[in-house]
């Protein structure tokens, strides 16, 4: 498991590109046959992927770096799927996910596995801190909270998919979905802006391998940007805000961690001060 630590803002202003990449960007968790895991010290996340082949399981280790005796004893975990169909298994019980699929995992649960039904099957893995314990629960992409926001005039008209959210499935802390702006829209998360009660980590996917997503972050009149490529994980710290445009449009999971849970907690950054 790599180790990430918390950033202060004034750091930002002084990190070269690849300094940003290195604290922020995770390029590489997605390997055929592997299970892949890192551990952010913003709100105390831990992201992961898994990418099992057909007919051979991966299982979800107990990393040291947690100091548990299993990986969900404090913790509860998320694993959506990002394109493919497969089953998760967790203390015997199977789960099928599809695209866009996510399974809720509670605290206490000691043995998950993950099988693919074809080749490229992909889960993240998005994990905080418990204080409680609630149901393995699997939301389909179907029956996930679905509103569309944003203007067409704007070219940020997209579709929001809420899996873990307070009104929904309960969790500790996480809240997770997925967003997709429509075609011939490619800006997220607009207007810019902040909540400095929870971090934030973004996931895009549903990418050609020919395009590219330039993912915005830092202070306002501070800002910076990162190209990320399909299957590119960003972290963004509390402080931060967060928005992108794609040379065309994609996906994105997103999902926080923190002091709340409510979806409409932030604070809003007029364009003309970004």
């Amino acid at each position: 498991m790599e180790v990430r630590h918390a950033t202060n803002p004034d750091e930002l202003r002084h990190m070269s590109d690849e300094e940003i990449r290195a604290r922020f960007v995770i390029s590489d968790l997605f390997t055929p046959g592997q299970v892949a895991a890192v551990y952010s010290h913003e709100d105390r996340m831990v992201l992961g992927g898994a990418q099992p082949t057909p007919g051979t399981p991966l299982t979800l280790e107990n990393y040291p770096e947690l100091r548990a005796e299993f990986f969900c004893q404090r913790r509860e975990l998320a694993v959506t799927a990002l394109n493919g169909t497969g089953t998760v298994v967790v203390d015997g019980t199977s789960f099928q996910l599809s695209d866009k699929d996510a399974l809720y995992i509670g605290r206490g649960a000691r043995e998950i596995s993950f099988e693919a039904s074809i080749d490229g099957t992909r889960f993240f893995l998005s994990s905080a801190v418990s204080d409680r314990d609630y149901p393995t629960t699997l939301i389909p992409a179907a029956e996930a909270l679905t509103t569309e926001t944003g203007e067409q005039e704007h070219a940020n008209r997209r579709i929001v998919r809420k899996h873990i959210h307070e009104d929904g499935v309960a969790s500790s802390q996480l809240v997770l979905g997925i967003t997709a702006p429509e075609p011939g829209n490619v800006w997220n998360s607009m207007p810019p802006h902040t909540h400095d009660r929870r971090t934030e980590v973004y996931v895009y996917f549903d990418i050609d391998e020919q395009e590219r997503v330039f993912h915005f972050m830092g202070l306002p009149g501070h800002t910076r940007h990162v190209a990320l490529k399909n299957g590119d994980v960003v972290i963004s710290p509390a402080w931060s805000m967060h928005f992108g445009v794609g040379t065309t449009n994609y996906s994105f999971l997103w999902v926080m961690a923190g002091e709340n849970q409510s979806f409409a907690d932030m604070d809003h950054i007029a364009v003309p001060q970004i």
